[in-house]
């Protein structure tokens, strides 16, 4: 579960370090209203960001996700139900990662082909498995721990420890255990975060720009 751990395979955690590059990421949404409140803040500041979504969620609330696509952020597959995939079989990985793509697929069409483990939690199956339909595995080298409810002080502080450039950031916009679940202090914290790091000169881009690939993959899914 150590997210830059690549003992079972390599994934993408970001760039060297000194890059301008900054991107910010998103766990466990659609969610109604903090992923709309966290659209406004990143469009007021001109920012593009990764959104790695619930396959129920989408379902559940595909105009979330689509206003995501379009406002020119990317979306990415966290699975249909956010199970851990190391206690997971290899048939249920592979149904969850499908079932999360078609959800996707039904709300927004063309989407990036991005995969983010849930919990971070993968064996080298996992990352086997992606790759056979066509998924790319994304980690992170930063965390705001803000899925712990902490204050945007406290999520503001631990992500600016830990900034040294090339950096992707994990936050949440919503909480895999229930739909509708208070991101207000991760709202706060994107727009101080934005405002501090494009003072002092970061680009913020979406992880496809980052790994410099479109952010809608023209790429079809693999099927199964």
């Amino acid at each position: 579960m150590a997210p830059t751990g690549q003992w079972f395979g390599r994934t993408f955690t970001g760039l060297k370090p000194g890059s301008k590059q900054l991107a910010l990421t998103y766990d466990d949404g659609p969610n109604d209203p903090h992923t709309f409140r966290l659209l406004e803040v990143l469009a007021r500041h001109n920012v593009r960001a990764t959104f790695f979504l619930i396959g129920r969620y989408v379902n559940r609330s595909p105009d979330i996700a689509r206003e995501l696509v379009r406002a020119g952020h990317a979306v990415g597959n966290h699975t249909f139900s956010h199970p851990n995939l190391i206690f997971t079989s290899a048939l249920q990985t592979k149904l969850q990662l499908q079932a999360c793509d078609q959800a996707l697929t039904d709300a927004v069409g063309e989407h990036s082909r991005l995969f983010r483990p849930p919990f971070g939690g993968r064996r080298p199956s996992t990352l086997r498995i992606a790759r056979a339909l066509g998924l790319e595995p994304v980690m992170w080298n930063i965390t705001g721990w803000d899925w712990k409810r902490k204050p945007a002080e406290y999520v503001e502080r631990r992500v600016s420890q830990q900034i040294c450039g090339g950096n992707v950031i994990l936050l949440h916009d919503g909480d895999h255990e229930a739909f509708g679940a208070d991101r207000s202090q991760t709202v706060i914290a994107t727009d101080r975060l934005i405002a501090r790091y494009k003072a002092d000169g970061y680009v913020f881009v979406t992880v496809p720009e980052m790994m410099g690939k479109p952010v809608v993959s023209s790429q079809p899914a693999v099927p199964g």
